[in-house]
């Protein structure tokens, strides 16, 4: 059974998702080493920073509570296991279409 257009465009939206965010993460990275604090002090640099880290924590949270509910309820619990980390350690712009990638996948 081949793959819908939908499915396709949560796929590429989910590559996407990595390569955007992942880029500008690895550059600053490149720039100022391996260092998470100053990362996190970078994100809070202004009030226009934080207030888009917050927008994107609440909604990763909101994203993850919603996840874990329907897991349970379709009893497909093996999604979490890739679509929560991908959401925290990329962002909810992998996360979310990943889960979607996956969830509109058949079922057995």
């Amino acid at each position: 059974m081949g793959i819908s257009v939908l499915r396709w465009l949560y796929l590429v939206l989910a590559v996407a998702g990595i390569i955007l965010p992942m880029r500008y993460f690895i550059a600053w990275f490149q720039e100022n080493g391996f260092d998470i604090g100053g990362m996190l002090d970078a994100w809070n640099v202004n009030a226009a920073t934080s207030g888009l880290v917050w927008d994107l924590t609440v909604a990763a949270a909101t994203l993850v509570v919603w996840m874990v509910a329907e897991a349970f309820q379709r009893k497909d619990y093996r999604v979490l296991l890739v679509c929560i980390p991908a959401t925290f350690c990329i962002g909810v712009s992998c996360g979310f279409p990943l889960y979607l990638f996956l969830r509109s996948r058949p079922l057995a």
